[in-house]
């Protein structure tokens, strides 16, 4: 079956590019020269510069498969003073109260993460690398410390500005899938869509996109019960993606996948981050799963180790 982009759905690839501003994912009318608006919810449909990545469009056709690790990690903390960072964390720390105990989660984290990236966070159970990753998501919130995305101070957001904020520049893809069971793959994928002021005919056409992406056009009507774990995560991901989000945030997205269907998921976030310049944070156990990313760090009793653990 032929995908969206080898139909001619979509423009004809042009020179890649690369920006310090992430580009537009999916239609969405992204304004140039506007670092801060990667989408405008009320503007009309326009073709997204996603497609005009050659990189990513043979991945498409080819399934993903054709990905390999990328085998980086970081052994340094130095942190890179970059106009291409989209996320800067500075002295976050997590504080939990339990009765009179306390328990530190995070400690005086620090890092960027660059326009494009994509960010393995390991560490033991326990380490904080979720927590930090639902910080940078707009889930949490710190005890102290300041974590900007763009332009936004996140931790300075009012409880419906933040919503606002997560349902317009966070895709978040989880360990379950999280599908509703009782909708179809794409009234799943359509779900973050239903929040916004867009159209049912534009609602529609970022769902197929969505899905076209992720190589499940087929699977648009199946339930999720009618479809594997590895096609139920690829919904997932369509789901994440449908708002053309700036970042996408991965919590364990293989945990439940056997090896060929994790080797397609990370293979698809690897090529959003290195085809397309998406921003992807995932944590993990599993170092073969960090190796698909561009960088590793590992966190261990809150902090952040300036070395790769023995």
């Amino acid at each position: 079956m032929e995908s969206a982009v080898s139909k001619g759905a979509f423009p004809t690839p042009g020179p890649a590019r690369r920006e310090s501003q992430p580009v537009a994912l999916l239609p969405g009318a992204a304004l140039k020269g506007t670092p801060d608006l990667s989408i405008k919810l009320n503007l009309t449909w326009a073709p997204c510069s996603i497609f005009k990545s050659p990189q990513f469009a043979a991945g498409a056709e080819s399934g993903w498969l054709r990905s390999t690790p990328a085998g980086r990690t970081s052994k340094s903390l130095e942190i890179v003073q970059s106009p291409a960072s989209i996320v800067r964390v500075r002295n976050l720390s997590k504080v939990y109260r339990q009765g009179e105990s306390e328990i530190t989660a995070l400690s005086s984290v620090s890092l960027d993460i660059g326009a494009g990236e994509f960010l393995a966070l390991m560490g033991p159970s326990g380490s904080g690398k979720s927590t930090l990753l639902h910080i940078i998501a707009g889930v949490d919130r710190p005890s102290s410390g300041t974590c900007r995305v763009q332009d936004v101070e996140v931790t300075q957001l009012n409880e419906s500005a933040l919503a606002d904020w997560r349902n317009q520049h966070v895709g978040f893809v989880f360990q379950s899938f999280n599908l509703m069971p009782v909708l179809t793959a794409e009234e799943n994928v359509e779900l973050p869509l239903l929040l916004t002021r867009l159209s049912g005919p534009d609602r529609r056409r970022r769902v197929a996109t969505a899905l076209a992406l992720v190589g499940l056009s087929d699977r648009a009507r199946h339930l999720p019960r009618q479809m594997s774990q590895g096609q139920e995560q690829r919904v997932a991901i369509a789901r994440a993606l449908v708002t053309d989000p700036t970042l996408v945030v991965a919590d364990e997205p293989t945990g439940n996948l056997d090896s060929q269907s994790a080797r397609d998921v990370l293979a698809l976030l690897q090529s959003l981050a290195r085809d397309a310049g998406r921003t992807v944070i995932m944590v993990t156990h599993d170092p073969k799963a960090a190796a698909f990313g561009s960088r590793t760090l590992y966190l261990e009793k809150g902090e952040l180790l300036d070395k790769t653990p023995d």
